[in-house]
């Protein structure tokens, strides 16, 4: 791995679907850009990005210090079914574990349920004899010739990559082990994933399923990470690389080569990222952080500063918000609610005559209608641009000027012509619905966790939230709304605040009536172990805080809650100490506990990470500031079907303190603030925008 030198500059790339957003940072100073995606080579965009905001921080690659990345691409490889030909190596008599899944129907009424295939197919699905018990012992060696008959096999299918997961692997992964070395023995080029290495817990199916998505994604990562490695180093920057996880913290460019499926949501990480530490700075208990994109937007419920987080995972969902109807994997993930509502989502009317709109997206290539790029279908973008909400010479700073007319043309002809609409109404059609979905999917992820978004503050970033902020927090009756600086590029940006860390768990199943403190410690100190070598080497000279965690249940439950245990070597009596943590943790879930039910463990994790940056003090409230409006602009009122002119402040204009009234825009180079009728806008003392909704204020705001 690359070393840094003293250097202060550091740079955070976000690869989108549509855009890549690029935030440079080098003392108090931030330099932003949007590029659009490059998708058949993604690292050009990351190249083309990273050398604009350099040259425009007046300094040289030699200047950087870091790189910090996260992306998009093994998700959407394995959405789009473009990874790598895949084998699966298993136990005699599981080859079909990965396609029987849960055994269950996640649409009980649906006659027509489509379930997601496996990432494997069956005639590459391949047989070892051995046995392995779920204490790790040895019930049957492996038959080595079993595995050897399997080389011709993997030769004459062109497998480029193959899963090995065995029974009971994450309880002794010796054969797994030796699987892979007979493997790369005869098959040196072939890539190898071990699912007692990826996922080493129990569940048959996650785990397997797991190390078939690592396997799958695996060369296409190493390739795409090598490349960009490559092409940073001959423009000359010559500093590390690391990689934003799902999990929101930082690892190795060697780490994520080898297990990039704790990458699928590493762009969503730094939006969240981005949302806790705001809460933090502002003193926020309950926010809702809202993340637009091009392609999709993420809501995240923050609590006490920081996000919910998951040990599991629902990738490539074959129906909408539906548990179950997606490919499951087992890694260190921001728990948080994805849709298919950005500003590239495509808009039309269904067969019942209904204003639809997304998920299928625009993306990059063509883009929506008014880019100019070859798009005839209408996207969220083009209603925007209808409306008024967006200044077609101002999109992304500038360097993308928007064609109103085909926008227009777009919207009347798949939406407006069919509803009888004209393109002002098709257009808030279009907004309204994607508001719509975007307030619905907030609403479920609360409930799903027993929790409320009303009383919460809504966070917006990316470049399409701050156009749609205020009316979704009218929908879900929020009072305030945060437009945090750099807001375009929020993910981006949260990867600068992301902590250098990395997570281990094992399974290893005790019950607390044999509590056994020397097995627990030996297996804290082997994952200890483990983790630090994979921090260290990221950062060698920093201090990391360790966090030790059980998964545990009452006996004879299905299924665990995460219960924190002493961060220290532990002793026979902490059994009492970890049934009364786990009694509490089960009541904050469940509203009781199960009185004389012994608890057990399944699984131990451990987290290592540099500690969390400390919130600044809070800043005594400005003074009130003049705010000069730059021009004014016709932006459509639902109330008067027609368009008005609205004052347009350039945000860079407003100092702290400064005050507006709604209909207003403020436009940065990366993005729009829409401010309703009915909300009043001000500066506060970080330079954040904040919007409050006035009491009895009108609904269906400009």
């Amino acid at each position: 791995m690359r070393s840094g030198s003293g250097k202060a500059a550091r740079v955070a790339v976000d690869i989108g679907g549509t855009f890549t957003d690029v935030a440079l940072e080098v003392g108090e100073r931030l330099v932003t850009r949007k590029v659009l995606t490059t998708h058949a080579a993604p690292e050009r965009a990351v190249i083309e990005a990273v050398g604009a905001v350099v040259a425009e921080a007046g300094l040289t690659p030699a200047d950087v210090a870091l790189v910090i990345h996260g992306t998009t691409l093994a998700t959407n490889a394995i959405i789009e079914r473009k990874g790598a030909k895949t084998a699966l190596i298993t136990t005699e008599g599981f080859r079909d574990s990965v396609e029987m899944a849960y055994e269950n129907r996640f649409e009980q009424y649906d006659i027509g349920i489509e379930k997601p295939p496996p990432l494997v197919p069956r005639h590459l699905r391949w047989p070892v004899r051995e046995r392995v018990g779920a204490q790790g012992q040895i019930l049957l060696p492996l038959d080595e010739g079993t595995v050897e008959a399997l080389i011709p096999e993997i030769a004459g299918n062109d497998v480029a990559s193959i899963a090995i997961g065995l029974i009971h692997g994450y309880a002794n992964g010796d054969h797994e082990q030796r699987v892979a070395e007979i493997v790369a023995r005869a098959l040196p080029d072939v890539s190898l994933t071990l699912s007692s290495e990826v996922c080493p817990e129990i569940r048959e199916y996650e785990r397997l399923s797991t190390a078939c998505a690592n396997a799958y994604v695996r060369p296409l990562m190493a390739r795409y990470l090598g490349n960009l490695d490559r092409a940073l180093d001959e423009r000359g920057f010559a500093c590390p690389i690391l990689l934003m996880t799902s999990g929101g913290g930082l690892t190795t460019l060697e780490t994520a080569a080898r297990f990039p499926i704790r990458l699928v949501e590493s762009g969503p990480a730094g939006g969240a990222i981005l949302a806790a530490g705001v809460a933090r700075e502002c003193g926020i208990d309950a926010l809702l952080s809202f993340d637009m994109g091009g392609t999709t937007a993420k809501i995240c419920l923050i609590d006490d500063g920081a996000p919910q987080t998951s040990r599991s995972f629902e990738v490539a969902r074959m129906y909408r918000f539906t548990k179950g109807s997606g490919l499951p994997l087992r890694i260190p993930v921001i728990e948080m609610v994805e849709i298919g509502a950005g500003g590239g989502s495509l808009a039309g009317v269904d067969s019942l005559g209904r204003v639809a709109v997304g998920p299928e997206s625009a993306g990059s290539e063509p883009g929506p209608a008014c880019y100019g790029r070859g798009g005839e279908r209408p996207a969220v973008t083009d209603a925007d641009l209808v409306l008024g909400r967006i200044a077609p010479d101002d999109f992304a700073g500038g360097t993308m000027p928007l064609d109103g007319g085909a926008a227009a043309t777009a919207l009347t002809r798949h939406v407006g012509r069919p509803l009888g609409l004209d393109e002002s109404l098709a257009a808030f059609a279009v907004s309204e619905m994607v508001d719509e979905n975007m307030a619905n999917a907030a609403r479920v992820h609360a409930i799903e966790r027993g929790k409320d978004v009303v009383g919460r503050t809504l966070l917006a970033f990316g470049g399409a939230a701050p156009l749609h902020a205020a009316r979704v927090a009218e929908k879900l009756g929020i009072e305030r709304v945060i437009v945090p600086t750099g807001a375009g590029v929020g993910s981006a940006i949260g990867f600068l605040r992301a902590p250098v860390a990395y997570e281990v768990v094992r399974s290893r199943y005790m019950r607390l009536g044999a509590f056994d403190a020397a097995q627990a410690n030996a297996l804290f100190a082997e994952m200890a172990a483990e983790a630090l070598a994979v921090v260290r080497q990221a950062a060698p000279d920093a201090d990391f805080v360790v966090q030790r965690t059980a998964f545990m249940r009452y006996v004879g439950q299905g299924h665990e809650i995460a219960v924190a245990l002493p961060g220290r070597d532990l002793v026979a009596d902490d059994r009492r100490v970890i049934q009364a943590a786990f009694d509490d943790a089960y009541a904050a879930h469940y509203g009781r506990t199960i009185p004389d039910a012994e608890g057990e463990i399944l699984s131990w994790m451990l987290s290592s990470a540099t500690p969390a940056a400390a919130a600044p003090p809070a800043g005594v409230e400005p003074a009130e500031a003049p705010a000069s409006p730059v021009r004014e602009q016709q932006v459509f009122a639902l109330a008067a079907r027609a368009f008005a002119a609205v004052p347009v402040y350039r945000r860079e204009n407003l100092r702290q303190g400064a005050r507006f009234a709604g209909p207003a825009l403020v436009v940065e180079s990366q993005t729009t603030t829409v401010v309703p009728a009915g909300f009043d806008g001000r500066i506060d003392t970080r330079g954040y925008i904040v919007l409050e909704r006035r009491k009895e204020t009108p609904s269906h705001a400009a």
